[in-house]
């Protein structure tokens, strides 16, 4: 009853008109971005850093809350129509709905995916109102060690699992760490890599490393392959609407890709990408139209698509409750956590419960916006893909440049973004992802002080480290992410 209570306060907060307005606002900026190819919700946020720092911190929360949601609703529209994912989520749903699409049922593609995603977005948020909660109250029982062992198991798990290759996934995370320790050590007072550079004593800020990473290293990947693969448009059909037969087909691939989606966002390294293909298996498998998949089925859209919504929700639990960022999108909303001086976990629960409770009422409110603006505006969302590429991504760099320059009016700051946006390129160039650069970043400080603490405490034994049951279940987790890929890889050669 406290939890309906909290969400009550919380809906008192969230339909303030200006927070209203600025849910809309994100919801309508999340779809463009998940329309618009290779612009994803980690980069916009990670853009909008530094000229929401004049917003009162729920309303900026809200319209990140839009942002993330409309982001997986608009990825859907391009799939389908155009067979041009705007999200990395969205692949799967391109499979089936592009073929949906031209023969002539792209209105029914679109209306599963956008139901869908309502039902899964809502149903997420449900399970988000009220596990939050619980796993805040647990938090609270939290001892250094454990909190060591968490971020040593979320290291391994987006190492191992982002990427193709688990030596490119630490690669990509101890470069994160060593970007985090840049500045003067908070025990000891040494500076540490700043190579006598004064201005490198306060540290990198994160907002400059997120621009770089996905603005600047994306801009510069996208210009050298333009003339190789220019984008183009596609002819499609789309009329038979949404019929009886088609929602008798949808609504369990709904539930079923709400399943697996919410629990896969909440682990570390989950993303979107792997719930949305276990839910594209899984009902090719429990299909009784079996031979339409890959012609056309409209379960191949409606599971990937919850599936894909429910993530979305799900990265939200670990980074509220632990402070825990489990994909570069909830990487970059925690850095704008702490942009406003707040960090999330137990705590926030109870120090800034309106923010909390505000936020999550508004993902609600978003969630109806949404299915209301995807429907009727399919035709105007999709007239966005028709802006020239150079220009677009032009002014992207344009603006991150001002953002950047917006934080402290440093030249070294514009430096720094140069340096790593040349770095992202060559990331990109040769498949190194840039999840795990993020989470080193962000949580290798956070790592280093509980270690350290954990450690002080236990007179220097390591053994500490796995007293108790927690932290000791969580190491031997964070070992078993190491070890079984490559003994199954081995099994599977030997057989």
């Amino acid at each position: 009853m406290q939890t309906f209570g909290l969400l009550l306060d919380g809906f008192a907060v969230a339909v303030q008109p200006v927070n209203l307005m600025w849910a809309l606002v994100g919801s309508l900026l999340g779809t463009i971005i998940g329309i618009l190819p290779g612009i994803g919700p980690a980069l916009t946020i990670a853009l909008l850093l530094p000229i929401t720092t004049t917003l009162a911190p729920t309303s900026a929360f809200i319209m990140f809350a839009g942002i993330l949601y409309g982001a997986m609703y608009g990825g859907s529209t391009t799939s389908i129509l155009l067979n041009t994912p705007g999200e990395a989520g969205s692949m799967m749903t391109a499979l089936e709905g592009n073929k949906m699409a031209r023969a002539g049922r792209g209105a029914a593609a679109l209306t599963t995916a956008a139901l869908g995603s309502f039902v899964a977005g809502t149903i997420a948020t449900l399970a988000l109102t009220f596990a939050a909660p619980a796993i805040a109250e647990l938090a609270f029982y939290f001892k250094p060690a454990d909190y060591f062992a968490l971020t040593t198991l979320a290291f391994c798990s987006v190492a191992v699992v982002m990427g193709n290759s688990r030596t490119r996934g630490f690669i990509s995370l101890f470069i994160g760490i060593a970007i985090g320790v840049i500045g003067i050590d908070s025990m000891s007072g040494q500076p540490r890599l700043t190579f006598g550079v004064m201005q490198l004593l306060r540290g990198v800020e994160l907002t400059v490393v997120l621009v770089s990473l996905f603005a600047v290293g994306e801009m510069l990947y996208v210009a050298s392959r333009f003339r190789s693969a220019p984008a183009a448009m596609a002819s499609v059909k789309g009329q038979a609407w949404f019929t009886r037969q088609d929602f008798a087909r949808s609504w369990k691939p709904w539930l079923r890709g709400t399943l697996i989606g919410f629990p896969m966002g909440a682990l570390p390294g989950g993303g979107s990408e792997i719930p949305t293909m276990l839910s594209y298996t899984l009902e090719r498998k429990l299909s009784r139209h079996k031979d339409e998949f890959g012609h056309g089925a409209i379960e191949g859209v409606a599971g990937p698509e919850a599936a894909n919504n429910a993530a979305a929700a799900g990265i939200l639990v670990p980074l509220l409750t632990l402070g825990l960022p489990t994909s570069a999108t909830a990487a970059v909303l925690l850095a704008a956590f702490q942009n406003y001086g707040l960090q999330p976990g137990p705590f926030l629960f109870t120090s800034n419960p309106a923010l909390i409770w505000g936020l999550i009422a508004s993902l609600y409110i978003g969630n109806v916006m949404l299915l209301v603006l995807n429907l009727p505006l399919v035709g105007i969302w999709v007239q966005l893909l028709r802006i020239p590429r150079p220009q677009l991504y032009a002014g992207i760099l344009v603006f991150a440049m001002i953002g950047v320059w917006g934080l402290a009016g440093s030249w070294t700051d514009l430096a720094i973004m140069l340096v790593i946006g040349l770095m992202g390129y060559v990331m990109r160039v040769y498949d190194f992802p840039i999840a795990p650069v993020l989470i080193g970043l962000i949580l290798g400080p956070m790592a280093e002080t509980q270690l350290r603490t954990a450690l002080a405490a236990g007179q220097g034994n390591p053994i500490v480290l796995v007293s108790t049951p927690l932290s000791g279940t969580l190491m031997v987790i964070a070992l078993l992410f190491l070890a079984v890929p490559p003994l199954l890889r081995r099994l599977r050669a030997n057989a």
